[in-house]
């Protein structure tokens, strides 16, 4: 749970809406947090990389799981330092890894994971990840596991 593991940040703030009458954020809200660092992730590699394949092409990702693991509040106007990585991809899922972290206190106070499936728009079947988004995650990445079954 090294953050320096982590390449990809985004910054968040606890906003009004998010909380209840205590300033607590709901704890709902983190699994919003990790969808905006997962989209600004993808949105990263785009720059670098066309993962054409996969973001014209007649596919999709789909969330199978969702992790969180609360370890302390984030309060209303809270900054927050939201870090995500891929930790694994397969043949056709991946997963993503997530810290959130109190800027202030530089405190880790959420983590969480989800992992991803590839699947054809039309059958709704998982099918393989192609290789540019391999490629794209690899070369981004310090580490990642990669499993092929061949």
């Amino acid at each position: 749970m090294e953050i320096s593991n982590y390449r990809h940040k985004i910054e968040e703030e606890v906003k009004f809406h998010e909380v209840d009458m205590m300033s607590v954020c709901n704890n709902a809200v983190y699994l919003n947090y990790f969808e905006d660092g997962r989209v600004k992730y993808i949105q990263n590699l785009k720059k670098k990389y066309s993962l054409n394949s996969i973001m014209e092409g007649g596919s999709f990702f789909i969330m199978a799981r969702n992790e969180v693991n609360y370890i302390e509040p984030a309060l209303f106007d809270d900054k927050l330092n939201v870090y995500t990585r891929v930790e694994f991809i397969k043949n056709s899922s991946f997963g993503f890894k997530h810290i959130i972290e109190n800027d202030a206190t530089k405190k880790i106070i959420t983590v969480g994971s989800g992992i991803f499936v590839h699947i054809n728009l039309k059958t709704k079947k998982s099918i393989p990840l192609p290789q540019e988004f391999y490629d794209a995650v690899t070369d981004f990445e310090k580490q990642v596991n990669v499993v092929r079954n061949e």
